[in-house]
C-alpha cells in the first residue's frame, strides 16, 4: 500500500493485479483491508486500483462533510497519479454512487461501469439513509440493519443458511470492532455524504457499456432503484441476483458475471 497527497488530503491506495485497468470505488463504511477478498479474485484478471476513500482507514478524515463530487475528484486525481488516462470502474453499495458520480462528470475516463447495489437518488429513487441509523440503540441498529442486508434474514432463515449466518456475523463484527473517536467521526462524515446523493438528471451523460446489478431481497439499496438506473443509462444492462445486499457473495454466479463483463472488449 502507499499514500499520495491529492486534493488537500492523504489518501491510502493499494494497486496490484495485471490486465484490463479497474478502479474500484468500495461501499460505506469499507476499507481497503475490509474488501481483501474481492480483490485477491479480481487481481486475477485486472490491474486493481483501489483507495480507502476520504474519511476512512488511511485517508484523511476532514473537518468538514465531503461532497459526493469530492469522492468522485479523488478518483480521478488518483488516476491521475498513477498515470491512468482512462479504466474500467466498479463502485459497489456507497461506491457505486461514486462511480456514477465520476462518470457522469467525466464520461470519457470510464471505458465500462458497473453499479452493484446501489441507487440514483432523486426521481431513481435512494438507498436507505444509514446516517439516521446511528442515532439508534444499538440492539435496534443490528436489528435494522439485518433487515437491510436481506429482506429473507429472520433467525429461522439464517439457522438454515450457514453462509448467509456467516455474512451476517462478519458484518456485526465489523461494526462492533473497536474504533477510535476519529475514525468513527470519519465513518458518520461518510454517511452524511450520500445522504444529498443524486445523479438522476446527468445519468444520460453516461455512454460508456454499463451494467447495472441488483440483489432481489436487497432492502437497503432495492431492485427497482437500479431498475430506474438502467432506464436512465441507453443501452445498458440490468441483472438481478439471487440475493441481498451481499448478492455479490450469495449467488456464486455475480462475481464471474461482473468480471466477465468488465474484462470484455478491447
Amino acid at each position: 500500500m502507499a499514500t499520495c497527497h491529492l486534493n488537500g488530503i492523504d489518501i491510502e491506495f493499494d494497486q496490484r493485479g495485471s490486465g484490463h485497468r479497474l478502479l474500484l470505488f468500495n461501499g460505506s463504511g469499507a476499507t481497503i483491508a475490509a474488501v481483501a477478498p474481492l480483490v485477491d479474485k479480481l487481481v486475477d484478471r485486472f490491474e486493481v486500483l483501489i483507495h480507502d476513500q476520504r474519511c476512512l482507514g488511511g485517508t484523511t478524515v476532514t473537518d468538514d462533510i465531503p461532497t459526493m463530487a469530492d469522492y468522485a475528484a479523488d478518483g480521478a486525481a488518483l488516476l491521475d497519479h498513477v498515470g491512468w488516462p482512462a479504466a474500467r470502474v466498479m463502485g459497489i453499495s456507497f461506491g457505486g454512487m461514486v462511480a456514477q458520480e465520476f462518470a457522469v462528470t467525466w464520461p470519457e475516463r470510464v471505458e465500462r461501469l458497473a453499479l452493484l447495489c446501489t441507487s440514483s437518488g432523486g426521481a431513481g429513487g435512494s438507498s436507505h439513509p444509514l446516517h439516521t441509523v446511528a442515532s439508534l440503540p444499538v440492539d435496534e441498529q443490528d436489528a435494522l440493519r439485518l433487515t437491510l442486508m436481506d429482506s429473507r434474514y429472520t433467525a429461522e432463515f439464517l439457522a438454515e443458511h450457514p453462509f448467509d449466518r456467516m455474512l451476517v456475523d462478519l458484518a456485526v463484527a465489523g461494526r462492533h470492532a473497536p474504533k477510535s473517536e476519529t475514525q468513527l467521526r470519519g465513518e458518520r462524515l461518510q454517511l452524511q455524504a450520500r445522504a444529498d446523493h443524486d445523479v438522476w438528471d446527468r445519468l444520460p451523460r453516461i455512454t460508456c457499456p454499463t451494467l447495472v446489478a441488483c440483489g432481489e431481497f436487497d432492502v437497503l439499496a432495492p431492485p427497482d432503484n437500479s431498475v430506474a438506473i438502467a432506464a436512465r443509462i441507453t443501452g445498458s444492462e440490468l441483472r438481478r441476483y439471487q440475493g441481498g445486499h451481499g448478492f455479490l457473495w450469495q449467488d456464486r454466479s455475480a462475481l464471474p458475471d461482473i468480471m466477465s463483463f468488465l474484462g470484455a472488449g478491447c
